[in-house]
């Protein structure tokens, strides 16, 4: 048998099989960001995935930057997650939320006028998502440095409300270029206080809000979410080997669950090292074949691997890969938006042979 199809423990967390659902935005949740049926419906369709990493879900109303994306700072959205965590588990599976703050990849559109905050003035190039005509990211504000603290504490509030919830654990989006991510990278961090500068200053917020989750969760159910080719959102660091060798050290005394890196593997990268210097679960990702993942996983330089585009046209993906079907083809025009349409009614493999 394939080790794809093998259970395995991440930190406290059983897994039933080592094929993992990627955090995938779909902008799909109902007015004032609050989980509604429709994804309780399309995460339950999903829960034979050995765990299933929801879509990037906002820690503060400051920390959004895309429409009708969900959140979890209020009681309405708590108790919207509460029925997708029922559903899932009710099925038989896992379910981690993914903690968000988007930083300066965000608009005043987005932040009822407000300016967005990064540690740094400086505007990434590009657009933002999903905004018509499109339009140029603005010059976000650096955070004052009891800001910053105040975010942390948002971050230990999520945490709670993802407890709440009743959510296996929780994962940090510590990548893509959101707000963890400017912090640690050299490019979009110039400050000269204890949250810049050195490696160990860069790396001080992913870490604080690491030590948050773990206060409320215990590090076996925490998760750390990396990209460490720094290829996300106008990137990039002097020394990314040594910026995330210091960051998978770091998070390896933590004893956290598991580190997962989205790494195009086609290129040489840093998965491997991350892999030897955190010494934990380390979860590969991105546009990896069953072949490829079985590979990485006989080499150790994986454990688990994580599908995103293939779990959005393929509900039943772990069938399809145990049986090697053909796999539903995704349609990307439908990949954002509202309703059913590209989102819960890709058809499952009984289906398609009835």
């Amino acid at each position: 048998m394939s080790q794809l199809f093998e259970t395995m423990t991440v930190g406290e967390i059983e897994l039933k099989n080592r094929i993992i659902m990627s955090p995938l935005t779909r902008c799909r949740a109902s007015e004032g960001r609050v989980p509604n049926d429709l994804m309780v419906e399309y995460y339950t369709q999903r829960a034979s995935a050995g765990l299933i990493i929801t879509e990037a879900t906002s820690i503060e109303p400051m920390g959004v930057g895309y429409p009708n994306t969900p959140g979890i700072w209020s009681d309405e959205q708590v108790e919207g997650w509460k029925k997708i965590t029922h559903a899932v588990h009710s099925k038989g599976g896992k379910i981690v939320l993914q903690l968000w703050h988007v930083g300066r990849i965000s608009d005043p559109t987005y932040l009822n006028g407000a300016k967005p905050v990064a540690p740094s003035a400086i505007a990434a190039e590009g657009h933002v998502s999903l905004i018509r005509p499109i339009k140029a990211f603005e010059q976000p504000r650096a955070l004052a440095n009891e800001e910053i603290k105040e975010i942390i504490k948002a971050y230990r509030v999520a945490a709670e409300n993802a407890k709440k919830a009743g959510f296996d654990g929780v994962e940090i989006h510590g990548a893509n270029g959101y707000l963890p991510d400017q912090f640690l990278q050299s490019s979009t961090n110039q400050r000269d206080d204890e949250y810049g500068g050195n490696i160990e200053n860069r790396a001080r917020f992913l870490l604080e809000a690491t030590d948050a989750a773990i206060d409320i969760w215990g590090a076996g159910r925490v998760g750390v979410h990396l990209s460490p080719r720094c290829d996300a959102h106008d990137m990039g660091d002097n020394n990314p080997r040594e910026t995330f060798g210091y960051v998978a050290k770091a998070l390896a005394q933590r004893n956290i669950a598991f580190i997962f890196t989205r790494e195009h593997f086609n290129e040489p990268g840093l998965t491997a090292q991350i892999k030897e210097q955190f010494g934990g679960v380390v979860i590969g990702n991105e546009a990896l074949t069953k072949a490829q993942a079985e590979g990485l996983i006989k080499s150790n330089t994986i454990d688990a691997v994580a599908f995103g585009k293939a779990y959005i046209a393929n509900p039943d993906l772990v069938t399809r890969l145990e049986q090697d079907t053909e796999l539903n083809e995704l349609d990307t025009n439908t990949m954002y938006g509202s309703g059913p349409v590209g989102y819960t009614d890709y058809p499952f493999l009984e289906t398609e042979t009835a």
